[in-house]
């Protein structure tokens, strides 16, 4: 049964709201327990990237598949690794999937969370450890306790309450389907993400996909990101000279590598702060309208006194339609280090975002034109370890956007607010490509003061609780009702 508009309608009133009601009662209850199963999850430190141990990630994904287990709704849970490097056979870390097959003409819904984080960086910067999750007045800080561990509970916590309302004994009168899809490489560029989802491919298949790891308009203001940028990331080294020399007997004639690079990096931006690469393109989608925009950006990326955005044009737009050019790191000796010598080589990782509608591919394209075209004083470049990503726009005309938004509403008291997000979630053009037909959901946990990625990472626990309970109502509302027509 569906609404006038093809949205999957509510049960009776009264059926509707004690299920409501009950759903309500159950996550209250629930929640102190959802937080200590959050808390466990965070001191483990399931760091992703290469260079860390993957016992932790190992030991994270059964944790994790442990939790999905003992809610006896699933039929199958499973701890499974996909091809990362198909030369080398290398496989990636271990992500969690657990499956529910549909009845009576149910959807199915598809899960996704990511357990892997981010490497905690100088410790020295935290507050309190990276890995020892603390309260501190009405926030959880911890690495990982908002990206994306809180995504990994939220679902947790709304299978259980869902289960709990449609039978005592394990959700047994829950027609819905469920998959559960728990990545662990999302912070390491999710390279085992296109072989994962080819080889589970009948397992993943859904209806609707709820991608939880975005963010949130602010503490009282649920999102649903519709679009997203894309990325390009590389390294760039730029050499002059065969091997260092004096800089007192050669300098002011022999061009050394950094001045090179400092010269060419200052061409990828205008007076202004914008981007100056030809072939980068605009969305032209349209920003909502926020008297505070500018304060509250000031705030949120600390930006010091003084010191003005970059840009122009609408703030919101040119965090979410316009692209983006930052240099993200630098391989050069350290003031420490110094000594006078001119530099023969200098190298930079460089990371882009892509506005949404422009093909990643044809972005790096355009950015290797233009370092080529402006290389300075005949210096050497190189472009080597490259990456791309695709930026997504969601169609908000499906059903499931409409059920979204109603159950946002409901959960949080106020409605909805469409973002955009500067970020980037590249795994979402996969899922795209390989299940054309499922419409996507990306909501979220976070809110601007997460600092996801940095130190003193954090969650705030009022976000948690209403996103579990947006995610249980729409769950609900999908369970009640079979795919519209």
């Amino acid at each position: 049964m569906t609404d006038e508009q093809g949205t999957p309608a509510r049960e009776n009133t009264d059926t509707s709201s004690a299920r409501e009601a009950g759903i309500r009662e159950s996550l209250a209850a629930a929640f102190p327990a959802t937080v200590a199963d959050l808390t466990d999850l965070v001191r483990i430190p399931s760091v992703s990237w290469s260079a860390f141990d993957p016992a932790s990630v190992a030991a994270s994904a059964k944790a994790v598949a442990t939790l999905f287990e003992a809610t006896g709704v699933f039929e199958s849970v499973e701890v499974k690794q996909a091809v990362a490097d198909a030369a080398s056979g290398e496989l990636g870390q271990p992500a969690v999937l657990a499956t529910r097959k549909a009845r009576n003409g149910r959807p199915t819904v598809l899960l996704y969370a990511h357990h892997d984080v981010q490497p905690p960086g100088d410790v020295a910067d935290w507050q309190s450890p990276p890995f020892e999750p603390t309260v501190r007045g009405d926030r959880l800080y911890g690495r990982g306790a908002a990206d994306d561990k809180a995504g990994v509970v939220s679902h947790l916590a709304a299978v259980r309450a869902l289960a709990e309302q449609y039978d005592e004994d394990g959700g047994d009168g829950l027609d819905l389907g469920l998959v559960v899809f728990i990545e662990g490489e999302e912070e390491f560029g999710s390279r085992s993400f296109a072989d994962f989802l080819e080889q589970n491919r009948d397992a993943l298949a859904a209806d609707v996909i709820i991608v939880a790891d975005s963010d949130n308009w602010n503490v009282d203001t649920p999102s649903l990101t519709i679009s997203l940028r894309g990325n390009v990331t590389f390294r760039l080294t730029v050499s002059t000279l065969d091997h260092a020399s004096h800089s007192g007997m050669f300098g002011g004639a022999a061009p050394d590598a950094m001045l090179a690079m400092i010269r060419l990096l200052a061409t990828l931006h205008g007076p202004d702060g914008s981007v100056a690469v030809a072939g980068l393109t605009e969305s032209g989608e349209q920003v909502p309208d926020s008297p505070d925009a500018l304060a509250d950006f000031a705030r949120d990326a600390a930006l010091l006194p003084g010191v003005t955005p970059i840009g122009s044009g609408p703030l919101l737009s040119r965090l979410w339609a316009k692209p983006a050019i930052t240099v993200t790191g630098i391989d050069a000796p350290s003031v420490e280090n110094a000594s006078n010598t001119l530099l023969p080589k200098v190298s930079v990782r460089l990371s882009a975002r892509i506005a949404p509608g422009q093909d990643a591919r044809e972005a790096l394209a355009a950015l290797e034109a233009h370092i080529h075209a402006h290389v300075p004083f005949g210096a050497h470049v190189e472009i080597t370890d490259t990456d791309t990503g695709q930026p997504f726009l969601v169609d908000t005309s499906g059903w499931a956007v409409t059920a979204a938004k109603q159950a946002m509403a409901d959960g949080w008291g106020v409605e909805p607010m469409e973002t955009g997000i500067g970020g980037s979630i590249p795994f979402i053009a996969d899922l795209v490509r390989v299940f054309p037909d499922a419409q996507i959901l990306v909501t979220g946990v976070e809110d601007p003061d997460t600092r996801a990625h940095s130190p003193n990472e954090s969650l705030h626990l009022g976000v948690f609780k209403r996103a579990i309970l947006a995610e249980t109502l729409l769950l609900s509302l999908l369970a009640g009702s079979p795919i519209p027509e």
